[in-house]
């Protein structure tokens, strides 16, 4: 099989008689159309200590140019049929985004994505990133839609669903995990997103949780740039450690208030002038 996902002998059958003079460049031909451009999708979940965190890229050319990590829950609700085979109910179907998952996507300057397929493509989970410029010309990165593709015939996951078949849920108007530019996010706290499907308009929840994710500006391949820390994080973060620097200030303010005191008391004792005592008997002794 040659480069573009065709064979090179399959090529040579169908090539016209005029262009037999050029066979012999063929393979350097595509892999030239190839090399431009070229783009494949890695999973590394493999390096993962975390059996529910997952690892997947985008390369460009044999660089990594979007790379995300981190642990996937969903949330789908589907229809199924009620005892008396009249009424539809609500069921929830919980699923975890799978390590094996196949990889896809694609890198821009201003817009990349990238897509999670498993289950034979039952299951579709996309992610789509975007450049812009904020105030005072400092650029972010921002996602600025997810789509998840399900089909409620897989049975794993949706047992029994009335009316199987492909849904599609999508974001609306999405400004998520917004990012300085040239950094990645990364947040251990639980990001949730709500999308709503095709399905009557059912809500389907995505929780991310340990997260870090970078879509533009790699400088090393399979390397995260600087991390930027999520807003749930840094309370948390302040929370652990407010208590300690109250503490710290407390007992810097009674050291304070002590050596004060101490001060005064050795002040006030020097500037007292002597006092003679008031019993005359006491001259004697004087």
């Amino acid at each position: 099989m040659g480069p573009a996902g065709f064979s090179t002998k399959e090529s040579a059958r169908t090539l016209p008689l005029g262009a037999w003079p050029l066979l012999p460049l063929l393979p350097l031909l595509l892999l030239s159309a190839t090399a431009s451009g070229e783009l494949e999708g890695e999973n590394l979940s493999g390096l993962s200590s975390d059996p529910d965190r997952a690892i997947f890229a985008v390369r460009e050319n044999g660089t990594t140019c979007l790379m995300v990590e981190f642990a996937v829950k969903l949330l789908v609700p589907y229809d199924v049929l009620a005892l008396n085979r009249i009424d539809l109910i609500t069921e929830q179907a919980s699923f975890t985004l799978p390590r094996n998952a196949h990889i896809d996507g694609k890198c821009g300057s201003s817009e990349s994505e990238i897509h999670i397929s498993w289950k034979n493509d039952a299951y579709v989970l996309r992610f789509y990133f975007s450049k812009e410029l904020r105030a005072k010309g400092a650029e972010v990165w921002k996602i600025s839609k997810v789509q998840l593709v399900y089909d409620t015939s897989e049975t794993s996951h949706f047992i029994n669903a009335y009316n199987p078949g492909k849904h599609t849920a999508s974001s609306r108007r999405l400004s998520a995990m917004v990012t300085p530019g040239g950094r990645s996010f990364a947040c251990a706290a639980q990001q949730t997103l709500t999308l709503i499907s095709s399905d009557h308009q059912k809500g389907v929840t995505i929780s991310m949780y340990d997260a870090q994710i970078q879509p533009f500006d790699m400088t090393a391949d399979f390397v995260f740039s600087e991390p930027y820390k999520c807003i749930t994080d840094q309370r948390e973060r302040l929370e652990e450690t407010l208590p300690l620097i109250l503490g710290f200030i407390l007992a810097l303010i009674i050291v304070i208030t002590l050596t004060v005191y101490h001060f005064h008391l050795k002040l006030s004792a020097s500037n007292t002038p002597p006092q003679m005592p008031r019993d005359r008997s006491m001259y004697k002794n004087m």
